[in-house]
């Protein structure tokens, strides 16, 4: 048992859960502890500065750089009485990833001498080097300047570095020397900031005390944890993210015994690890649980507003891979790293509040809220039919790719669920001219069982085949991946429901200017875009092949390839509306799309390399050696007279023979696609050409490879098998 597959199974299987102790007893004694909070600002700054800082936030205005050197040597003396030694511009760059460039907190005086130095200057803009950062096109290779500049709205935190010190991360947009947006964060805080006036300004047709309206998030994150030692014995894993080979075990997720079951314990020390952390930076994950899949879990935060939501997902997802790895476990966030059983989404839960504390997404039957909600939620459906497109390529990714359409998965086609109470009272506004909101009476389940206290049921279930989902008082998008930055789907829906709700300002404007009611002119408005995009609305299985068929008969959109479905950035409506909210130019989409493209491009080419190099070099060598002790036994038995004996290994031996001619055939033609694929320059059809041609050739190895996992000797096959990875923990 030589085999490397072999000794990291041993190593696995010997290790135990390591323990975790508490920071303190409550949880409310070390919460944020590692964040400059509100709180602490009010400690250290003056009363002038706390409130010039605040009013800035909470009015999207600038912040004086006068205020921001005090701000700053708050910030450093916060920072360095917690042992942080360094300070950085903490960014969300187009890669995926985020980004950090260390400066320590000294400076270094004529006579040699270091002093401690952290000026306003150096807190609102650094100057890291844009040149190897992803730009589409807004920029040359020569030219490396790009900026960033301090977010005030999401709180500066602390990184522990893991080897003694700490860092001070302040969150941060990052553009390029011209002003065009280079990151994640940028396009978000003006999509939001659209949204903000925008709801705003139909909030005033009900209640002129509402003065601001914040979109919130609640981001939950699903993800496989395998052993880092099986990690590592899978070259796939490490460097594509996915298995691209694997037979499927004799039990996987059919016995659906993993949901919600117990926590393996090394499995729960990490979970309580990285929790334990994640509040010490004021992150609030609240739930964990097993998911689906063997080997697969999800944790969930409380809502945040949206830009601290994104930020920290951001720091949640880098933060579970530094815990993970003193657990010797690797947390894989890719969307679909294992064939056959479920993948990984990031379910993000969306609403919008008010200064008043009303959720605009609320259900209520007083009169005058009711019809403010059905405003809101009739306008956020129509938002969606209208840009369904739109949404869809906002969770384009190669990735989500393998994962959109599966039987776990929501499918490629965009459609809403409201459940049954909803969608009848939107039927009675078209029909009846009705606003009735009826939230349902309580009903109770009678179990017949005196100790158990009567269980209440929701007067509407829930649907989880349905991409965008109305869940109570928010809308659930249930179709982005569990690897995306949450920023790029939050900046299209934002964008898109203000870019409605100013179209519902200009038709009831125009009413109210023709001296119609109020209250009527909106049912009325409201009923004419309920007709106009109640098409999107199903109730019923997304998973089926059933809606497949419907959807396409209600002429909705069935966009698969992720090439395609990015290309819905560039067409002239979607350019006119990211123009017309104000949150990205023409420059900045066509940028984003080169980008996300080339990120295409570049993850198909990697697992297309993978896959080369795993069938050749590892599978194909293997089961000739095997093939040749096989035929060394079949040999020895026809040599003792046993020929009839030997037929059943000639038969294998056939078999081992004909996949590794279909294979190496495979991989040939696969290498020939992508050559040709890569002399093409334009970068839409190359990815069109890796999305099909390059791509129809992946299931058709893997087919083969899988077959001969089979057939293998257990003992001689070189790559971790799916019930070790899957089950070994």
């Amino acid at each position: 048992m030589s085999n490397f597959r072999f000794k990291a199974l041993e190593v696995a299987q010997s290790r135990h859960a390591v323990p975790v102790a508490a920071p303190t007893e409550r949880v409310g004694d070390f919460f944020g502890s590692y964040t400059f909070s509100s709180e602490v600002m009010r400690a250290l700054l003056s009363p002038e500065a706390y409130l010039k800082v605040t009013e800035a936030i909470n009015t999207n205005g600038q912040i004086d750089r006068n205020i921001a050197d005090e701000v700053a040597g708050a910030m450093k003396s916060w920072a360095t009485s917690k042992g942080a030694t360094h300070y950085t511009h903490w960014f969300q760059p187009l890669t995926g990833e985020t980004a950090e460039k260390h400066d320590a907190f000294f400076d270094i005086t004529m006579e040699g001498k270091a002093v401690e130095k952290f000026k306003g200057s150096a807190l609102v803009q650094q100057e890291p080097d844009a040149s190897s950062f992803p730009n589409g096109g807004l920029r040359n290779t020569f030219e490396a300047r790009g900026y960033t500049g301090w977010d005030p709205s999401s709180p500066a935190f602390l990184m522990d570095n893991g080897a003694g010190g700490k860092t001070l991360c302040i969150p941060s947009v990052f553009i390029s020397y011209t002003g065009e947006a280079l990151d994640y964060k940028t396009p978000l805080l003006k999509a939001l900031n659209a949204l903000d006036k925008a709801a705003t300004a139909v909030c005033q047709y009900f209640d002129r005390n509402i003065t601001k309206v914040t979109p919130t998030l609640g981001p939950e994150q699903e993800y496989f944890v395998v052993d880092r030692a099986l990690f590592y014995a899978r070259p796939d894993l490490v460097l594509a993210g996915r298995t691209v080979f694997g037979h499927a075990p004799a039990r996987g997720q059919q016995l659906e015994d993993h949901y919600f079951g117990s926590i393996p314990p090394r499995v729960n020390a990490f979970m309580v690890d990285f929790e334990f952390e994640s509040m010490k930076l004021g992150m609030p994950v609240r739930t964990r649980h097993n998911e689906v899949a063997p080997g697969q879990f999800e944790v969930a935060p409380t809502f945040e507003e949206v830009n601290l939501a994104v930020d920290h997902n951001a720091l949640l997802m880098d933060l579970m891979e530094k815990i993970a790895a003193k657990h010797n476990l690797k947390v894989l966030f890719h969307e679909k790293p294992f064939a056959g059983v479920n993948g990984s989404g990031k379910h993000n839960n969306w609403s919008m509040g008010t200064n008043t504390g009303v959720n605009l997404l609320a259900p209520s039957t007083k009169p005058k809220e009711s019809l403010r909600f059905l405003t809101f939620l009739v306008n956020v459906v129509k938002a969606v039919h209208d840009n369904a497109d739109l949404l869809r390529a906002s969770i384009a990714s190669a990735g989500n790719e393998h994962r959109l359409g599966a039987n776990e998965a929501p499918p490629a086609i965009v459609s809403v669920f409201l459940g049954e109470a909803l969608t009848q009272t939107l039927n009675d506004l078209e029909t009846k001219s009705e606003v009735t909101v009826n939230k349902g009476d309580n009903v109770y389940y009678k179990l017949g069982l005196n100790r158990i206290p009567s269980l209440m049921r929701d007067n509407t279930d829930r649907n989880r085949t349905s991409p965008f989902a109305f869940t109570g008082n928010k809308f659930e998008f249930r179709a982005v991946g569990s690897s995306a930055n949450s920023a790029s789907t939050m900046t299209v829906l934002n964008a898109i429901v203000a870019d409605q709700l100013n179209k519902f300002k200009f038709d009831l404007d125009a009413r109210l200017a023709r001296g119609e009611k109020k209250e009527l002119a909106i049912v009325d408005i409201l009923k004419e875009y309920y007709a106009n995009s109640k098409r999107i609305l199903f109730e019923g299985n997304g998973y089926s092949d059933e809606w497949v068929e419907e959807a396409a008969s209600r002429g909705l959109s069935n966009i698969k390839s992720s090439p395609e479905a990015l290309g819905v950035f560039v067409q002239p409506e979607s350019l006119a509306l990211f123009e017309r909210t104000g949150v990205m130019n023409h420059a900045e989409v066509e940028s984003r799309y080169e980008i996300e493209l080339e990120k295409y491009i570049k993850n198909v080419q990697i697992e297309s390399r993978v896959m080369g190099d795993l069938a050749m070099n590892h599978v194909v060598s293997t089961a000739l050696k095997y093939q040749n002790k096989l035929a060394e036994t079949a040999r020895n038995l026809v040599e003792l007279g046993m020929t009839a004996e030997a037929e059943p290994i000639k038969d294998i031996l056939r078999e081992i023979s004909t996949r590794v001619i279909m294979i190496k055939k495979g991989v040939e033609a696969m290498i020939e696609s992508r050559k040709k694929a890569n002399n093409v320059t334009d970068t839409s059809e190359r990815a069109k050409l890796y999305a099909t041609e390059v791509k129809d050739h992946f299931d058709l190895i893997r087919y083969e490879v899988d077959k001969l996992e089979e057939v293998v000797d257990d003992e001689d096959w070189p790559l971790v098998k799916y019930r070790e990875l899957l089950f070994v923990k």
